[in-house]
């Protein structure tokens, strides 16, 4: 009986200068992809920012489109459901600021801003209550500390919006 050996020429593998080429160049590529991850994490959390930002304006346009001009007599039905601006437009030339939590949930009208608000809004009225359509300009800015007025906000979105009255 003969007995086979087996050759060790003949056996394939890799080399030690190949594997660590090979973990040299994985490792290169994970150093580049965790690389993108903060700035991937920051455009994440500016996108929520805006997203938010915009939803607070959408609710502050809508609260503005309901505010109509009532016959001499009655009464607002405005209520609970707005952010208290129902004829202020008429009384005030002066900007309204509000101020919202991180979620986009009101917190108080005017003042200086409560220790859990994230975002300012600030509504100022541009034309004279007189006239038949009431323009307001609407500016959210976060954070709510920075006024856009004196400081430079992280972030801001801002429209217009003309309203008959």
């Amino acid at each position: 009986m003969q007995i086979m050996k087996r050759s060790l020429s003949g056996t394939a593998a890799f080399s030690l200068v190949e594997v660590t080429l090979a973990l040299g160049v994985a490792a290169f590529c994970l150093i580049a992809v965790s690389g993108l991850l903060p700035t991937g994490l920051k455009t994440q959390q500016n996108s929520i920012q805006q997203t938010t930002a915009n939803n607070i304006m959408s609710e502050i346009l809508g609260d503005l489109r309901a505010d109509i001009r009532l016959p001499p007599g009655q009464a607002s039905h405005e209520g609970e459901s707005g952010f208290g601006l129902h004829g202020h437009w008429a009384q005030v030339y002066a900007p309204d600021t509000l101020y919202f939590t991180q979620e986009g949930l009101w917190q108080q009208l005017n003042g200086n801003p409560p220790a859990g608000a994230t975002f300012r809004a600030k509504v100022t009225y541009l034309f004279p209550p007189s006239a038949s359509t009431s323009v307001a300009k609407i500016i959210v800015s976060w954070p709510a500390q920075v006024d856009p007025a004196t400081g430079v906000p992280a972030g801001s979105v801002e429209t217009f919006i003309a309203v008959n009255r």
